[in-house]
């Protein structure tokens, strides 16, 4: 997906990203969300200030939120104060819910926000994974795999 900018701000493309995600669990699935947001925090995300590196979504009567998301204050924004942390609403259907929390207390899967990104018509999305957490021999074996891969694909091109 290509980002696209207009005087600084990301109006179609990538917010913010959980590169730790990928090594720390196997994705099962994606599904990708909506999500409620203030104002003053679609303008903070369009500057990209976003960090997922910690959060994390989790079920809260009945719907599924997103917990420990940083999106910092606006600083042109005076009268619009936020919490930086606070939980915010994802927009999903109900059979979407459903079987996410399902897979979540029948497997010991974790929801584990991928990226925040906007969209074509400049909506703020979640892409969330239904995720299984990978041990320390797991992700040494995942880093080795990446790496032949890289190598492998390097040694092709050189040879022809």
């Amino acid at each position: 997906m290509a980002e696209k900018r207009k005087s600084g701000l990301i109006t179609h493309g990538m917010a913010a990203q959980n590169r730790k995600a990928r090594y720390d669990y196997t994705i099962k699935e994606t599904v990708e969300a909506g999500i409620v947001l203030k104002g003053p925090e679609v303008k903070s995300l369009r500057l990209g200030r976003a960090t997922l590196t910690e959060a994390f979504a989790g079920e809260r009567d009945g719907e599924v939120w997103l917990f420990n998301c940083y999106i910092p204050e606006y600083q042109a924004g005076v009268l619009s104060r936020f919490e930086p942390r606070q939980p915010r609403k994802l927009l999903l259907h109900h059979k979407q819910i459903d079987k996410m929390l399902g897979a979540v207390a029948r497997d010991g899967q974790t929801l584990i926000p991928l990226d925040i990104h906007f969209n074509e018509r400049g909506v703020a999305k979640v892409l969330l994974g239904i995720a299984e957490g990978r041990k320390k021999a797991d992700k040494r074996q995942a880093v080795a795999a990446r790496d032949w891969q890289r190598d492998k694909a390097r040694l092709m091109r050189a040879r022809g």
